[in-house]
């Protein structure tokens, strides 16, 4: 019994108790309907007790019930109008309560995120809740986008309302910074309307999705006059700041559970075995769902807890060497990214200097590589990556739950630095003018005339191509793999799935075949297979580039040659001329 009572877990146990039971004796002194009572209750001294429900106290059911009956005698001590108010109090409490029981079965996808964090724990539910958390946010962005600039523009263009639009007044610029050519007239080719629904150009560039489309000062109505810029702009603030405030309300809240659960391990273990059950579960599926979740945390803290022992026994070699295997492998993380950023900052150059200069000359399939270039090799980094650190991790040596989540924080910043390595590269081509100066526009007008709009395409293209791939993986992938074969007819009666087959055939060959095909499957091979398409890459944009550097050049020499076929025939003529004159 000593030794039980030195644990901490029992002191913290102890201490809780302690506080409870001063509280409650605290409580049932001044509840209690003395001579004094009604003044007591005029200062207000029970009122925290009954601002709150007794369900929230850390108490037995008896001592419940008993605070329960103590509030139910206070209410014959209250006068009318109090009686009301506790009434309602009570009321609109318990219709909040209610109100959050009926919303939390609105939920997105509640029974998909619960059935992950059945199978694979908090960590990774934590993961697909911030996804629904993202749709839910880009939901609001796009409620507050057309209530304040898409609505009175919609109402203006069909009449619905009498209003008008206020065109922007010219002011003193340059005609050649307002020239903006949208779409070409007169006959095109047949799939030039398919490759502006991929790319957001042509007829697409014209609509509403675009920054190009609302060129108008603001929009007349009978009373007052809306100002479109303005409401542009603050919408964005809008959107921006509410994104900021979710977040961080989202992060404090994730802090605060944290910091709760921030306990000593053992107490964690005993709160999971004997109060980590919710008795509010009455469904079979939930149940077990919750059976799963429990058995993965405990299972994922007596791996921390290995862990964490193993560590407390290395010694200062093998610290040594982990560290330095980690500041090994870490540098081999920083040289991945740094390639997936130079592949993306190349392709993205390739594909604004020749889709704009060479777009009319190329076939079909040139023409949309060119265009979906960056889109390609941003998906494909975002795509090999993950591999590559879920490899790497494994040696790194941490716990599981560490190692989930520098997989995800090492996943997520590849995908935001992709995106801002975009618009650097975008940004540094839209200010940079080759033959003539940009001082008279502030940018490169003569490539971007509406350069916000081409930003936009290529945030467009890369959320087309996002989207084709994860289609195409689901469709042609993940259903054929997983979603069973028929028994009863069809090639693959024998096999559980038709991609069964694969591994069925390559146990048939020989062993050196066998390991030569499992080899060119794995992420051994895949990274270097990855670096060397980068190389290839490269080399035909360094050869484009050299090739075009060689037109220049001989595009130069044509017109020496020219000029010195001109001179000559100028020379000749004058010769010819003297010697005229001289035979007269």
């Amino acid at each position: 019994m000593n030794f039980l009572q030195e644990l901490p877990s029992y002191r913290s146990i102890a201490r809780k108790r302690t506080t409870i039971l001063s509280r409650d004796k605290q409580s049932d002194t001044l509840l209690k309907p003395t001579d004094s009572y009604s003044s007591q209750l005029e200062g207000g001294i029970t009122e925290n007790l009954n601002s709150q429900s007794i369900r929230k106290y850390a108490l037995n059911i008896s001592e419940k019930r008993r605070l329960r009956d103590i509030q139910e005698t206070q209410m014959k001590y209250l006068s009318e109008w109090d009686q009301w108010k506790r009434y309602s109090s009570n009321s609109w409490k318990r219709f909040v309560e209610k109100a959050r029981e009926m919303t939390s079965h609105l939920e997105l996808w509640r029974e998909d995120i619960r059935s992950i964090e059945g199978k694979f724990g908090t960590g990774i539910q934590s993961y697909f809740s911030f996804l629904r958390f993202l749709v839910l946010l880009n939901l609001v962005i796009f409620l507050i986008i057309f209530m304040l600039v898409l609505l009175p523009m919609l109402l203006t263009k069909y009449k619905i309302t009498n209003s008008s639009f206020v065109l922007i007044p010219s002011k003193d610029i340059d005609i050649q910074c307002t020239v903006y050519p949208i779409s070409s007239s007169g006959l095109i080719y047949f799939y030039s309307y398919f490759i502006d629904l991929l790319s957001g150009t042509g007829f697409l560039e014209e609509t509403c999705l675009f920054y190009g489309h609302y060129t108008i000062d603001g929009v007349k109505f009978q009373t007052f006059t809306y100002d479109l810029p303005l409401a542009y702009l603050l919408s964005t603030i809008a959107y921006l700041a509410l994104s900021l405030l979710w977040i961080v309300k989202r992060s404090v809240e994730g802090f605060k559970i944290n910091l709760i659960r921030s306990e000593e391990h053992f107490q964690s273990y005993c709160n999971k075995i004997f109060a980590g059950w919710d008795f509010c579960i009455t469904n079979r599926s939930m149940a077990d769902l919750k059976h799963g979740s429990l058995r993965y945390e405990l299972r994922a803290d007596l791996e921390e807890e290995r862990i964490r022992q193993k560590i407390a026994e290395r010694t200062s070699e093998e610290t040594l060497r982990i560290y330095s295997l980690r500041l090994f492998l870490n540098c081999i993380v920083l040289a991945v990214l740094a390639a997936c950023f130079y592949a993306i900052y190349r392709a993205t150059i390739f594909s604004q200097e020749h889709m704009k200069k060479e777009i009319d000359k190329m076939v079909f399939g040139e023409n949309l590589l060119i265009l979906y270039l960056p889109s390609i090799v941003i998906t494909l980094a975002n795509f090999v990556t993950p591999m590559i650190f879920a490899k790497i991790i494994h040696y790194e040596d941490y716990s599981p739950g560490f190692e989930i989540r520098l997989t995800i924080l090492r996943c997520v910043f590849m995908r935001l630095a992709t995106i801002c390595v975009l618009v650097f590269t975008l940004g540094s081509k839209i200010t940079s003018c080759d033959n003539y100066s940009c001082e008279l526009c502030g940018y490169n007008q003569k490539l971007y005339p509406c350069w916000e709009t081409q930003v936009g395409q290529e945030m467009y293209k890369l959320m087309i191509f996002d989207l084709i791939i994860i289609l195409a993986v689901t469709l042609f992938v993940d259903f054929p793999r997983n979603i069973p074969s028929s028994k009863a007819c069809g090639p693959f009666t024998n096999f559980n799935t038709t991609w069964e087959v694969i591994p069925k055939t390559v146990s048939t060959f020989p062993s050196s075949l066998q390991s030569l095909v499992h080899g060119l499957t794995s992420e051994a091979f895949a990274v270097p297979f990855f670096m060397i398409i980068c190389l290839i890459m490269f080399y035909f944009i360094a050869l484009a580039g050299a090739h075009k550097r060689v037109v220049v050049q001989l595009r130069e020499q044509l017109s020496l040659e020219s000029r010195d076929k001109r001179y000559l025939i100028q020379k000749l003529t004058e010769a010819q001329r003297e010697m005229r004159n001289r035979l007269d």
